[in-house]
């Protein structure tokens, strides 16, 4: 069920908002805060290291010394954060790893530290998300 309320704010701070709406193309304001809250949310659930899910993505040379074999060992020795994972050949040197990860937030940016921590990966990102449970 939706309910409305009103939102009273400095003009300005309205004007920088419905730009960002239009740069976002959203329907309307209402979308816009919604998304807003559902995003505070998400980063409360991390920072109470709740149950969460994430995606971690690398981009990495598959030609570093048992860098390979360092990626697979660590995601073995906490498979049970795993979801799934996808390797993607970008080039002859060059490859992409995507994971999608689930457990308690400490756990899974820990995890996500330790990959992109590791020498041979290029860049390293960690996407955070929910398991939805809260957000409705």
């Amino acid at each position: 069920m939706l309910k409305r309320f009103t939102i009273s704010m400095e003009e300005e701070l309205l004007h920088d908002f419905d730009d960002l709406i239009a740069q976002r193309r959203y329907k309307n304001r209402s979308e816009a805060v919604r998304d807003l809250i559902r995003s505070r949310v998400v980063e409360d659930e991390w920072a109470a290291d709740k149950d969460v899910m994430g995606v971690i993505s690398l981009v990495y040379d598959h030609h570093q010394h048992q860098l390979q074999e360092k990626i697979t060992e660590l995601q073995h020795d906490l498979h049970h954060h795993i979801v799934s994972t996808t390797h993607v050949h970008m080039d002859h040197h060059n490859c992409l790893e995507v994971i999608i990860v689930r457990g308690q937030a400490g756990a899974v940016q820990q995890l996500a530290n330790s990959l992109i921590a590791l020498r041979g990966v290029r860049s390293g990102n960690l996407a955070m998300s929910s398991t939805g449970k809260h957000l409705h």
